[in-house]
């Protein structure tokens, strides 16, 4: 309980940020809030840069503590590999990603965990909204940012994305060529979801096409109104998956003030684009390397591995289009997590649940270290 109203005394700090872009730029500042402790091993400083659509995004900036400074204009030789990070889905850089960022940066790369647009202390109006385009342009100007570090080899950045940034990371692996390692951790694709429903199940053009004039119409009736979000009480008959989300964001665990989408929810039409579009078609040409990490017991398994199929081998079940096989399969790698779940791999899981007893250690973190050095040279 301590660990909860310290969190939600550091977010009274900053609730003016949340729905407010005129007072964002005040907000920024070195408060420690998140839903994890501060490693001694690491540096921590928040930070804020601009996307190419004109938002800007609020992150924090973990590096290896004993660092050198690089000069200015040096290449190369003593400079540091960097990794951008966000994820889950509707989640903030205070949670899940903030905790990868960290664990990295005690591993000796420098890191970047930020909040999305329209997201937790990053600008965009109005909120709780997504869109496949910004969200993917989020992660291109985060590369951006890291690229013109003093102490970044801009040759030797990656990304990890959680859970639905999973997607939107291959997303931006496909367009962006100066990413050179991309982890996707218990991901979703989220154009799939959106467009199919959970496992497929509405995968149909009379479906689609009722979802498509319910949305149409939602945009007179009511732009504002709320659907979705994680439940408040899970009853015992729900899924697992359900529960597991309950779990974290609705317990000291990993609940956060301001992870507004995860906590009450998202825009009825506020992810309408999401459902007509499809982020995965061209990771069949991603060239640079891609470790695909999913836990044996996630719901969400599928997603992760039909990308995998359909990254290497050009075809996957619940892909309709075949295509090429990729250039570069060597490099490509599908790692599943022994007996975890799919919010086991947003914090390592816990002994109990709703964040009781003491936590696990099922994200191997030496491995996606390994994978990241073994990429970012």
């Amino acid at each position: 309980m301590r660990k909860f109203f310290t969190i939600m005394l550091a977010a009274l700090t900053f609730a003016a940020c949340t729905n407010s872009n005129e007072k964002m730029s005040k907000c920024v500042n070195d408060t420690w809030d998140k839903v994890f402790p501060l490693s001694e091993k690491v540096n921590h400083k928040k930070v804020s840069f601009q996307t190419q659509y004109g938002f800007t995004l609020v992150a924090d900036l973990y590096t290896p503590k004993g660092m050198t400074p690089a000069l200015e204009g040096r290449a190369g030789e003593g400079l540091f590999p960097a990794i951008a990070v966000s994820g889950p889905f509707g989640a903030t850089k205070e949670q899940s990603s903030g905790l990868y960022a960290m664990k990295m940066a005690e591993r000796g790369f420098i890191t970047l965990a930020f909040d999305p647009s329209f997201t937790g202390e990053s600008s965009g109006e109005p909120r709780r909204t997504a869109s496949p385009d910004i969200n993917t342009e989020d992660f291109m100007a985060a590369v951006d940012f890291l690229s013109k570090l003093p102490e970044v080899d801009a040759n030797r950045i990656g990304i990890i994305g959680i859970c639905g940034w999973g997607g939107i990371a291959l997303n931006a692996a496909a367009a962006d060529t100066r990413i050179k390692a991309t982890v996707a951790s218990t991901m979703y694709d989220m154009t799939r979801v959106s467009g199919n429903d959970y496992n497929d199940a509405f995968d149909d053009e009379q479906w689609r096409h009722r979802n498509r004039e319910n949305l149409s119409q939602q945009r007179l009736a009511d732009p504002a109104a709320m659907a979705g979000g994680v439940l408040d009480t899970v009853p015992p008959q729900a899924p697992r998956f359900v529960h597991d989300y309950f779990d974290y964001y609705k317990t000291p665990r990993g609940y956060h003030a301001r992870s507004d989408n995860s906590n009450d929810g998202w825009r009825v039409i506020g992810t309408q684009a999401y459902a007509n579009s499809r982020f995965l078609y061209y990771i069949n040409e991603i060239r640079s390397a891609v470790l695909i990490m999913h836990g044996e017991n996630a719901h969400s398994r599928y997603f992760g591995e039909a990308a995998y199929h359909y990254m290497v081998d050009g075809k996957a079940e619940g892909y309709k289009t075949v295509v090429a096989p990729n250039p570069c399969p060597e490099n490509k790698e599908l790692l599943i997590i022994p007996d975890a779940s799919h919010c086991d791999l947003y914090d390592g899981g816990f002994t109990e649940p709703e964040g009781k007893g003491e936590p696990k250690n099922l994200i191997p973190w030496d491995k996606l270290a390994e994978f990241f050095n073994k990429n970012l040279k």
